[in-house]
């Protein structure tokens, strides 16, 4: 139950109102037994053929009653429902708000598919704790009171009896109910997720699931989750029959219990027929909020699951954060790294060991090496997504962990090897850079960037992750980006790794002007064009190997020059 009172603590602004439309509810309810209460009047006083001024308050009670439950249903609906996005879209800003600082160290281990599942179907299930879980009850228990009352006037029996009845409807049932689905909602939430997963890994990994001919084995897989999730969902519509069938018979048991109990008062004159009438209709009315409460029992129990699923990933605190008084960012833009280290988490080895080199503002240098040395490590402790194990980055004499790192990646421009591109309009994806930038400065960036045929396709999508745009075309999209964000500093990790060879000159080249007079740090295991850097530092296994210029390095018959060697006798091949 802790985690339920954890989400009941998010909603609590919104207590008054959700009171407000728990009365509304139970006055709806009122109106509906009311309404049965006065028509069963009217027939039974009828059928005495009274004069028509014996029947007007019945009449008034019918027209007023029935006028009743519709506004009120109305209103309830209009409050519930008002609350229940209220609270949808409290709960999406609180999550996303909790999340983003953990991103991406904290969410590593998370498949994209789940984390989907957790923020869309998870919170968009725990909607159900006001309208499902929270109301259903406190209205049921109203009525409850309200039927102990009116019966307690005429019998007290008799108001004990429907009391007994309505406490087996909200209880008994509930609780048989809860017994019988028990995993049931959990099993269909997992299976979901499963499907999720399943299904993102179809979508983005199609052609290669055909290359290799597991298609059909992965088809069989989503069917079978499929299937095993259908199979959870009959049984669950099984066992919401059988609630609404069991509480269909307490009704009718409560119905006889009652007669069976006034029957004998009505032949000795404590009570007349008419009034056994209107007692047996309010009897089957009052019945009617009971039916919901299995259901929110179900509710509680996927709404928990999801907020244990959802406090997983919160709970968690972030990797990085920003100090209690960040210093402001630098004027002067040296770097320098001194004895850097860094493991990852779960790892033995370290992905940087000890090392350290610096960049004056203005120069270009490239950190090259084999795949798996930490280049890409570097940029993550750079853009401050990790705190590093041992030694320091530092930005004219700064601690980069004394500055607040939203401020830091704002002065940092970085494209990497994969442009993520949303599935919204080249201007969108742009205006990441520049939110407030002009429709000029949008295609003057575009032209620079040599996408002079976009700048009159501002407002055309670009497809899910830029599918639409070819992969030149994305990674100009992030040159793009660079010119709009001006920033001091840009890191180009792998940029041009999965261009063409053409593509790939021309990309460099317009990055080579657009960074003039910025410092520019150029992470790549592809060795093109190395004569144009002021300094190059060959990583292999975390560590710094070999540092120099380019002619240098070829000087030292070091791991840069077999790496220049094989590249190039390849390309020549």
């Amino acid at each position: 139950m802790k985690i339920f009172f954890r989400l009941t603590s998010l909603v609590k602004p919104y207590f008054w109102w959700m009171a407000l439309a728990a009365l509304i509810g139970f006055a709806t309810t009122g109106s509906g037994i009311g309404l049965l209460m006065t028509s069963a009047y009217i027939i039974a006083k009828a059928a005495l053929q009274p004069p028509i001024a014996a029947l007007q308050l019945g009449i008034a009670g019918v027209r007023f009653f029935g006028f009743a439950r519709g506004v009120l249903r109305y209103a309830e609906r209009l409050i519930s429902h008002n609350i229940t996005f209220k609270i949808l879209s409290k709960l999406r800003l609180w999550f996303y708000d909790a999340i983003e600082p953990l991103a991406p160290a904290r969410l590593m281990h998370f498949k994209s598919g789940d984390l989907l599942q957790r923020i869309v179907d998870d919170i968009q299930s725990l909607e159900n704790i006001y309208t499902r879980v929270l109301g259903p009850p406190l209205t049921a228990m109203l009525v409850a009171a309200l039927m102990w009352f009116l019966l307690g006037i005429y019998s007290m029996q008799a108001a004990l009896l429907i009391l007994l009845f309505h406490l087996l409807a909200g209880i008994a049932v509930p609780f048989l109910s809860k017994q019988l689905s028990r995993g049931l909602s959990v099993g269909i939430m997992n299976h979901k997720t499963a499907q999720q997963i399943l299904a993102l890994d179809f979508f983005q990994g199609i052609g290669e699931l055909q290359v290799y001919g597991k298609l059909p084995e992965h088809l069989d897989l989503m069917r079978s989750a499929e299937n095993s999730k259908l199979l959870l969902q009959r049984q669950n519509a099984l066992i919401e029959g059988m609630h609404e069938s069991l509480t269909g018979i307490l009704m009718n048991g409560a119905v006889i219990a009652i007669l069976w109990s006034l029957i004998p008062a009505v032949s000795t004159g404590g009570i007349n027929g008419i009034s056994l009438a209107v007692i047996t209709l309010a009897v089957i009315a009052s019945f009617e909020p009971f039916l919901p409460l299995p259901a929110a029992i179900k509710h509680l129990e996927a709404d928990t699951h999801a907020g244990e699923r959802l406090f997983e990933i919160l709970d968690a605190k972030p990797e990085t954060f920003a100090p209690s008084t960040p210093i402001s960012f630098p004027v002067n833009h040296d770097i320098k790294v001194e004895k850097l280290s860094f493991t990852y988490p779960g790892s033995h080895s370290k992905a940087l060991d000890n090392i350290s080199f610096s960049v004056r503002a203005g120069q270009h240098i490239a950190l090259v090496g084999p795949s798996g040395a930490g280049k890409s490590t570097i940029t993550s402790l750079f853009m401050r997504f990790w705190n590093s194990s041992e030694g320091q980055i530092t930005l004219g004499s700064v601690n980069i962990s004394l500055l607040d790192p939203e401020e830091l990646r704002r002065n940092i421009s970085l494209v990497s090897q994969r442009t993520y591109l949303f599935a919204e309009t080249i201007r969108e994806n742009l205006l990441l850079a520049k939110p407030d930038a002009s429709d000029e400065e949008l295609k003057k960036a575009l032209s620079a960037a040599g996408l002079n045929h976009f700048t009159s396709k501002l407002d055309e999508w670009t497809g899910q992750h830029g599918m639409k745009l070819s992969g030149g075309e994305r990674q100009r999209i992030a040159i793009a980006r660079i010119l709009l964000q001006n920033a001091p500093i840009v890191i180009l990790d792998e940029a041009t790794a999965n261009l063409d060879g053409l593509t790939e000159k021309e990309v460099t080249d317009t990055l080579n002007t657009i960074t003039a007079g910025k410092t520019l740090i150029t992470i790549t295991h592809r060795l093109k064009a190395m004569e144009g850097y002021n300094n190059i530092l060959v990583l292999d296994k975390g560590m710094i190997t070999e540092t120099g210029l380019h002619h240098e390095l070829m000087e030292k018959n070091g791991l840069y020059k077999r790496m220049w060697n094989l590249q190039h006798e390849r390309a020549s091949l």
